[in-house]
C-alpha cells in the first residue's frame, strides 16, 4: 500500500510516499481503505519533532513510528472475528494514528460516516471535532442559556467548536481575524470580534465559558471578561519553548487560577467510539457542518502540512487517496 512517512525529523520536505506492506486486522480490529484523512497542529509536531516533549515518546532523535495521520474515513475492507458494529462495505471515520496511507487498522475509534458528508468532509471531524465537543460538554459544561467564548474560531477546532456551543444551546461569541468574520458568522456565531481591530477582554462582557483554541491570552485578560465562576478551557496555545511547547503557557494559566473563584481546565482529547456517533447524530441533524477548506492528494502531503504550519487555515486540511 501506499504511505506517507518520515525517516527523520524535519520540515515537510522529510515526508515520502512509500509502499509498505497492508497490515491484517487483529480479531478485535477493524481494516479501511482510507478515502480521505485530515491533517492537525499534533501530526505537524510529530513529523517535525519541533517539540522536545514530543520526542521523549515519539523517538528522541529519530521517529520510532515513521507514519503520519490520526483522521480518517473510508470503506470497510476487512473486519476481525470479533467485530460487530461495521462490516465490510460499511463507510466509516475514526482516529488511528499512521492514517496518511491507502489502508489503516483500527479496534475502537471507528463507526458510520454521517450519511449526508463526503468522505473528504469526514475525515475532517475526528480529532478537531471530538476537541470542541469534550471541551465544550465535558469540561465547559456548557448548556442552554450559557455564554460562551471562542478564542480561535476559524480554524479546525474552532469552527466546530462555534457550532457545538450553539447545538449545546449556548449563545456564542467567537474571536477571529478580519478575513475570516464571515466565515464564522456563518457558522451560527451570536456575535463575532474581530480581534485586529478590538480586545475582547475589554468588552465588559461576561462569558460563563471561554474555550481558547489560540492561546493568545494571559489569565488576567481571560479573567476579566469570566463570569464570577466562569471556566477557561484551555485546547491550545503558542509554539512557546522547545522543551516544554505550550505547555508552558497552560502551566501559567493553571497556576493564575489557583488563587481564583474562576476555573482552568486543560485536558486532551480522546478518541471514542460513543463521541463519534453522538457527533454524526449532530451532523445528520443538520447542527453541525465540517468547513474544508482545502484538498491535497496524498503524493502531496507536504503541501497540506505547509499550509497547516502557516497557521492560518480556515477550518481543515484534508488529503484525499
Amino acid at each position: 500500500m501506499k504511505a506517507i512517512i518520515r525517516r527523520r525529523y524535519g520540515p515537510p520536505d522529510v515526508l515520502e510516499l512509500v509502499d509498505l506492506e497492508r497490515p491484517d486486522p487483529a480479531d478485535d480490529e477493524v481494516l479501511v481503505r482510507v478515502r480521505a484523512a485530515s491533517v492537525n497542529p499534533a501530526d505537524w509536531y510529530t513529523m517535525t519533532g519541533w517539540l522536545y516533549l514530543f520526542r521523549a515518546k515519539g523517538g528522541l532523535f529519530k521517529p520510532k513510528d515513521p507514519r503520519l495521520g490520526t483522521d480518517f474515513a473510508g470503506v470497510v475492507e476487512a473486519v476481525g472475528a470479533n467485530v460487530t458494529h461495521v462490516q465490510p462495505g460499511d463507510e466509516v471515520f475514526g482516529g488511528r494514528s499512521g492514517a496518511l496511507a491507502e489502508y489503516v487498522v483500527v479496534k475502537n475509534a471507528v463507526t458510520g460516516k454521517p450519511s449526508n458528508l463526503t468522505f473528504e468532509q469526514a475525515a475532517a471531524l475526528p480529532v478537531a471535532a471530538i476537541t470542541a465537543l469534550q471541551g465544550l460538554r465535558d469540561h465547559g459544561q456548557v448548556g442552554p442559556g450559557h455564554k460562551v467564548l471562542i478564542n480561535g474560531a476559524s480554524g479546525g477546532v474552532g469552527t466546530f467548536a462555534v457550532q457545538v456551543a450553539k447545538a449545546l444551546g449556548a449563545h456564542v461569541t467567537a474571536v477571529c481575524s478580519t478575513g475570516k468574520v464571515d466565515l464564522v458568522r456563518g457558522l451560527g456565531a451570536g456575535e463575532v470580534i474581530d480581534y485586529t481591530r478590538e480586545d475582547f477582554s475589554r468588552s465588559g462582557a461576561r462569558y460563563d465559558v471561554i474555550l481558547d483554541i489560540a492561546g493568545s491570552r494571559r489569565w488576567s485578560a481571560l479573567a476579566r471578561v469570566l463570569a464570577p465562576r466562569g471556566i477557561v478551557v484551555v485546547v491550545g496555545a503558542g509554539k512557546g519553548n522547545r522543551l516544554l511547547g505550550p505547555l508552558s503557557h497552560i502551566a501559567r494559566i493553571k497556576v493564575r487560577a489557583m488563587f481564583s473563584r474562576r476555573k482552568a481546565v486543560f485536558f486532551i482529547a480522546r478518541l471514542t467510539r460513543d463521541d463519534l456517533e453522538v457527533l454524526r447524530d449532530m451532523i445528520e441533524a443538520g447542527q453541525v457542518t465540517p468547513v474544508v477548506e482545502r484538498t491535497y492528494p496524498l503524493a502531496d502531503t507536504a503541501g497540506a502540512f505547509r499550509h497547516l504550519g502557516e497557521g492560518h487555515a480556515r477550518g481543515k486540511v484534508v488529503v484525499t487517496l
